[in-house]
């Protein structure tokens, strides 16, 4: 789902370790590509490893491929997910926007709106806990921050994954227990919410 050359585009930017934040970033770019006007474009990071040595390859095998800085600095939204790591972001995507301060110095994510997305092993294993800790780099650079509002009817339903914070999934203690009906709706859901808000921004 990448832009065509001038499109505007929401960058979906995840780390996934057993996949489940990958369908959930899939799902998140329907919703973004269900708003006239602009794309989405997935891209995830590479694992981090304890050496210098080079541990995988340049380009992914499978999926989505690796970010750029310029993938994020072109962006008109973004929308970050990671599995949960005691209750943090995992390494790989805190290395990525570690990377990322140049882009700072710039200003050049300023007045942008994004949001975020997780995945859990059990209901009550962080997510609310890792959303916030993407928003906090992403308030440093002067992100507007979108969620999800209570107008989405899921959100008093769901007996799984979905919070105001932004979107998130029960992957079971094995990450296998598949995306259900209310955390597809709410993905899709937080893709255009940030699709929308993106145009408005861009527009002013």
């Amino acid at each position: 789902m990448a832009a065509a050359s001038g499109t505007p585009y929401v960058l979906v930017l995840y780390y996934s370790r057993s996949g489940a934040t990958a369908k959930m970033a899939l799902d998140i770019a329907r919703g973004i590509e269900q708003v006239s006007g602009i794309e989405a474009r997935v891209r995830t990071v590479p694992p981090v490893s304890p050496t210098s040595e080079q541990t995988s390859p340049a380009v992914p095998d499978e999926g989505a491929v690796y970010c750029t800085l310029e993938d994020l600095q072109q962006c008109s939204g973004l929308v970050l997910g990671s599995p949960t790591r005691f209750g943090n972001m995992a390494a790989p995507l805190k290395h990525f926007i570690d990377s990322t301060s140049s882009l700072w110095l710039n200003g050049n994510l300023i007045n942008k709106p994004a949001a975020a997305f997780t995945s859990t092993g059990s209901l009550h294993g962080g997510q609310e806990t890792t959303l916030l800790t993407m928003m906090i780099p992403l308030l440093h650079h002067g992100m507007v921050l979108v969620g999800l509002p209570y107008s989405e009817p899921d959100l008093m339903e769901t007996r799984s994954g979905g919070t105001p914070y932004g979107a998130s999934h029960v992957a079971g203690t094995q990450s296998d227990n598949p995306l259900t009906d209310e955390e597809k709706r709410l993905c899709t859901a937080l893709g255009k919410r940030v699709a929308t808000l993106a145009l408005t921004l861009d527009s002013l």
